[in-house]
């Protein structure tokens, strides 16, 4: 068991240590060296991009001591009055600091009266008092608040970064992780490190005495969809098999799986065999992406390919493969459609129909 949270052991303590929001952290570094601080900066984006870690950075890099430092959780400190105090507080001068740095998370959850004191305080700050504002909803922030701001937007963690931070940090631990898991864990954590942490934490803490982690442990302590799953369904559609690949759909739903990320996985996979079919000399870069069972399984369905028969919109004599970009193009198409669809399941059977039955 690990007494201290991954997230919290593995904070970035300088800009340097901060993943993927270079064009936040360089920005920032120079306005520290050329003491050109602003009163007012507002941090956007979704969560566990690093807002409140940079914001806790750069108040370090500016010399503001813990007793100057200021965090309040806007979602439960969103009325007028928790504001009025704040305006009280910002008065008094810091205790031993050029500055004092108010850090107010989730500020799209003020009141709205709330947000005419801030803005009162914000028009007029003393200029003692910086104030990092962070939120996840920037159209719930007034624009009368985000125009005295200087505003940074963080971007989503990319798969291959997440991938790498999970590598490391399980190294570090002590814990072998496989390509493949660290892949799965990413794509779970959406754009977010915090939750890419969280997860494998819970991992880690399950595995106890072993060290080495295995897919099939991610898989069930994560509730992610399994691989045979994932595959059945790419199977399907090298077999052109409506049956099996609708029969496979039915037991991903029954198994109460989040259908939006199994069809991820379908996607990322099917890319992956649309680049050993048409680029077989990136095999070896896609060994990091892939284990050996993944490979060896989309190898064998390339190679097995069977020719599609042409239909009209293939032209005359034109001969066609499942594997191609059109197909994985109506698999990311039914993807995007997903949230609009009230049956879950439903754009992946349309789309195997619209693959298999040529429609």
């Amino acid at each position: 068991m690990h007494d201290l949270a991954l997230y919290r052991k593995y904070r970035p303590a300088s800009f340097k240590e901060v993943l993927g929001q270079d064009h936040i952290t360089k920005v920032l570094e120079s306005s520290v060296e050329t003491n050109k601080v602003s009163h007012a900066y507002l941090f956007v984006g979704s969560r566990g991009t690093g807002k409140t870690s940079v914001a806790r950075i750069f108040a370090n890099e500016i010399g503001v001591s813990v007793n100057d430092l200021y965090e309040i959780d806007a979602a439960s400190n969103r009325g007028i009055e928790d504001i009025k105090e704040l305006r009280s507080g910002v008065r008094v001068l810091p205790f031993d600091s050029k500055y004092k740095v108010y850090i107010i998370d989730e500020v799209h959850m003020l009141s709205k009266d709330a947000w005419g004191a801030l803005l009162k305080t914000l028009e007029e700050p003393p200029k003692h008092v910086i104030f990092i504002l962070a939120t996840t909803e920037l159209h719930k922030v007034p624009e009368t608040i985000i125009s005295r701001c200087q505003v940074f937007t963080f971007k989503k963690a990319s798969d291959a970064m997440c991938k790498k931070m999970l590598l490391d940090v399980a190294k570090k631990e002590g814990f072998e992780l496989d390509a493949g898991s660290a892949e799965l864990l990413a794509i779970l954590a959406d754009g977010s490190f915090r939750d890419a942490l969280g997860e494998l934490q819970k991992i880690l803490n399950f595995s106890g005495k072993s060290k080495k982690i295995k897919r099939e442990d991610v898989e069930k302590i994560t509730g992610a969809p399994k691989t045979t799953l994932v595959n059945d369904f790419i199977s399907a559609i090298a077999e052109k098999d409506l049956v099996k690949g609708i029969a496979t759909v039915k037991m991903a739903s029954e198994a109460n799986l989040d259908i939006k990320l199994y069809f991820k996985l379908i996607i990322q996979k099917f890319r992956m065999a649309i680049i050993l079919r048409y680029a077989p000399k990136l095999k070896n870069e896609m060994m990091g992406d892939l284990s050996d069972e993944d490979i060896e399984f989309l190898q064998s369905l390339v190679k097995e390919d069977p020719e599609r028969k042409p239909s009209a919109s293939d032209g005359a004599g034109k001969e066609a493969h499942l594997f191609t970009s059109s197909t994985l193009a109506i698999l990311l198409e039914a993807y995007q459609n997903m949230d609009n669809a009230f049956i879950t399941e439903l754009p992946l059977e349309l789309a195997l129909v619209k693959i298999i039955g040529g429609e």
